[in-house]
């Protein structure tokens, strides 16, 4: 057993067996957690980078670039994550998520608006009546640097704002630091914080160093619960990039098949061009197949990727691109 205490208010005995069971399905057997992490297998870096440059330059057909292009609007987060932000530019945002070209109703909404916890009220005020879901950042979000009892209750202050998603950090501190155990415990009762929401858990992969540790804060977030593992913040550099999207790809792949649970994926900061997006779907495509081409299972965040996309959707239909001054600011 991985030794979860079963007596404390954040962690609820039924959440703490939950993670253990998906320990022991991937591990085969009962076990500690440094042991399942401990067989964690290397990442051969030369091979990662050399297949996802080869996705990268492989070319799709106009019909299904239209395809691609319509798929990744459905799948993303329109995001506003600044100190400056305001009710009133969050009701923009959703107003914009909602329709994001106004009078052209073949353009589907995005799949969700995330804003801070502090904003979420609005937000789902501005969406009500619409198919677009909230999500919140949490935990301290960016940095995580808190108290974990600041981090619960900011993540069930947000659900009860009203959030159906929240976007926690990983400690990045307890990790890097080989406290596996206490990284693997906050996630299981940010969880249990979270409710009836989505989790998606932020790895800052541009703080984890090498693809060892992206592929292994992966399966651990995973089996600690986990419905969304994604790659950064957006605030530092670098943030996603197609080789830890890839590294991050196979381990969801290879959680699946060790424990039956399909877990999403989101890949944020620094997508800001249609050919970046299609060039993240071909590599989701080639890695975990049809299953994960929904907003359910696969998400962008992004708060400069639409306009380019909605761009390039013009261009493909009339063979002319707007100029980018026809679209609102995101």
């Amino acid at each position: 057993m991985l030794g979860l205490p079963m007596s404390t208010t954040s962690i609820d005995s039924a959440s703490a067996e939950r993670a253990n069971e998906l320990v022991r399905a991937w591990d085969g057997r009962a076990g500690s957690l440094g042991r399942l992490l401990g067989r964690v297998t290397a990442v051969d870096q030369v091979a990662v980078e050399e297949r996802a440059d080869s996705l990268r330059r492989r070319s799709i057909k106009k019909a299904s670039k239209l395809w691609a292009l319509d798929l990744a609007i459905r799948m993303m987060d329109l995001t506003t994550l600044e100190g400056k932000d305001t009710p009133g530019k969050v009701r923009a945002l959703c107003a914009k998520a909602m329709h994001p070209q106004p009078g052209d109703a073949s353009i589907p909404s995005v799949a969700a608006v995330c804003v801070y916890p502090a904003l979420v009220r609005d937000a789902k005020d501005a969406l009500r009546g619409s198919s677009v879901r909230v999500a919140s950042v949490a935990t301290g979000f960016p940095s995580g640097q808190t108290f974990r009892e600041v981090k619960l209750a900011e993540t069930r202050l947000a659900v009860e704002a009203g959030a159906d998603e929240v976007d926690m950090v990983l400690d990045r501190n307890a990790f890097l630091a080989g406290d596996y155990q206490a990284a693997f415990e906050e996630i299981v009762a940010v969880k249990v914080a979270a409710g009836p929401a989505q989790l998606k858990v932020i790895l800052e992969t541009g703080e984890l160093e090498t693809y060892d540790n992206v592929r292994r804060a992966s399966v651990l977030a995973m089996a600690a619960g986990a419905d969304f593992i994604k790659t950064s913040t957006g605030k530092i550099n670098p943030a996603a990039t197609l080789p830890v999207s890839l590294v991050m790809l196979e381990a969801i792949r290879d959680f699946d098949r060790q424990t039956g649970r399909e877990v999403g994926m989101k890949p944020a900061g620094g997508i800001r061009t249609a050919k970046d997006a299609i060039a993240y779907l071909v590599v989701l495509y080639e890695t975990l197949g049809p299953r994960w081409m929904r907003p359910e299972r696969y998400r962008f965040g992004a708060s400069s990727l639409l306009n380019d996309v909605l761009m390039q959707i013009e261009k493909e239909r009339t063979g002319h691109y707007q100029r980018p001054d026809d679209f609102s600011v995101d």
